[in-house]
């Protein structure tokens, strides 16, 4: 099973790399050029990822998720497959609200989609005229069901007015802000310990380690649940925290380095 995952998961790139179509080859844009917002891609494959303001790239489940959000590949970025290798991919891109009706094939009910990946239950052909037109039929696309977990279920619409694809489609104005992707706090490890040794974030947020020190360093939680494994001199790695509470971590190549991260309501602790 696990290997036809695997096989599937290529296969899916590879498709989705001949629809991006992009042939010719760019300068290479620099990893320190980066801003979030981009669209980037590697030297070697073609698949094209958004780079979020949480540092981290998002996926592109297929083409048809990413024609939501884009018209065409002229602002791709080309980087090197290192710089590419050292962001962490963040998850999948899920459709830009309101562009379009989604369903799976395991479930007969239609959704509209809305801010956050949120799916709406449409549940009657009335309905989905009133807010898609007579056209209503061409507007639904299948997700497959293994992707189908980017998506939250929301409230099924009452009415028309309880819902305007206009409206969402206008709403969303970049990936970023539909998935509400915050910028890391930044730590960084240094040949004196952790700097600084502690940081107080929102639920959600992120934080961004960085090696700084010619000599190898970790970051790994207390509890073991999880950590960066070994860290050459700039690598980064980054965490993101979705629950309020204090997360403490020391340097595996240090133990007498150490530090913690505040989450939401403690926050105010790290002094």
């Amino acid at each position: 099973m696990v290997k036809r995952s695997a096989i599937a998961i290529v296969a899916l790139f590879m498709a989705f790399g001949a629809v991006f179509g992009i042939h010719y080859a760019q300068a290479l844009t620099g990893y320190d050029d980066l801003v979030a917002g981009n669209l980037i891609r590697g030297e070697t494959f073609t698949a094209v990822y958004y780079l979020g303001a949480d540092g981290l790239r998002y996926v592109f489940p297929n083409d048809k998720t990413y024609f939501t959000w884009y018209t065409d590949f002229s602002t791709v970025k080309w980087i090197s497959d290192s710089d590419l290798a050292r962001i962490q991919i963040g998850g999948n891109v899920t459709y830009k609200p309101g562009v379009k009706m989604v369903k799976i094939n395991s479930d007969p009910k239609t959704y509209a989609v809305s801010a956050g990946g949120t799916l709406r239950h449409v549940g009657s052909e009335s309905l989905a005229i009133s807010l898609y037109g007579s056209n209503w039929n061409k507007m639904i696309d299948d997700i497959a069901d293994g992707f189908f977990k980017n998506y939250t279920l929301g409230t099924a619409i009452a009415s028309s007015s309880d819902f305007s694809a206009s409206a969402q489609t206008s709403g969303a104005t970049s990936i970023g802000q539909d998935r509400s992707l915050l910028a890391p706090a930044e730590i960084e490890l240094t040949a004196s310990g952790f700097d600084p040794i502690c940081v107080g974030i929102q639920a959600g947020q992120g934080v961004r380690f960085t090696n700084t020190d010619s000599d190898k360093h970790s970051v790994t939680a207390d509890n073991l649940r999880w950590g960066s494994g070994t860290m050459l001199e700039d690598a980064e790695y980054i965490k993101v925290f979705d629950e309020d509470g204090v997360y403490s971590f020391y340097d595996g190549y240090d133990s007498s380095s150490s530090g913690a991260i505040y989450v939401g309501t403690y926050s105010s602790q790290c002094h």
